[in-house]
């Protein structure tokens, strides 16, 4: 049997594994230059959007959790124009969500436990663990939608899965 610990880390690696798929198959329907498209001034582009996650996981799992430094250039991730490829981007998060999890696997107990500050905010490594998934749940969600929206399709996500089933 599992401990809490390991339970948590393995469910909340599933989760990026699970949120990483939903942008993958979002992407799959864009164009490139869908990709950069901004809806209006106040919103992002999806580029944008996944330069962004790369730099919030940086900075809250890669640096903080996995003890390395801070370099992350916050502003850049929204300033950026297009020039990365959606390819680029998509291998981009691949990589981070990768070393995101081997960091939170090989996380002890008591790093997990530890509060630190990130980003000016004091967290708990598991506090951490839990904004980085749910942060990537939501702009998936916003990449999905905004997906949905240019494309008028659904994206399949749970495809051949029985929502309507009922708990056992």
């Amino acid at each position: 049997m599992r401990s809490i610990s390991e339970e948590f880390k393995e469910s909340n690696c599933y989760y990026l594994d699970q949120g990483e798929e939903k942008i993958r198959k979002s992407f799959s329907f864009l164009d490139e230059e869908d990709v950069w498209q901004k809806p209006n001034a106040s919103l992002n582009s999806m580029g944008n959007l996944l330069l962004h996650l790369n730099g919030n996981i940086s900075q809250y799992i890669i640096s903080s959790l996995g003890r390395l430094p801070d370099t992350r250039q916050r502003d850049e991730e929204f300033s950026a124009n297009p020039g990365f490829s959606k390819e680029r981007l998509l291998q981009q998060l691949s990589a981070t969500i990768a070393k995101a999890k081997e960091i939170i696997r090989n996380c002890p107990e008591e790093e997990l436990l530890r509060v630190r500050k990130v980003q000016g905010f004091e967290l708990s490594g598991m506090a951490i663990v839990i904004h980085v998934t749910e942060h990537l749940s939501y702009h998936g969600g916003q990449i999905a939608f905004w997906t949905k929206y240019l494309k008028e399709q659904d994206l399949g996500f749970y495809q051949g899965s029985d929502l309507n089933k009922k708990n056992d």
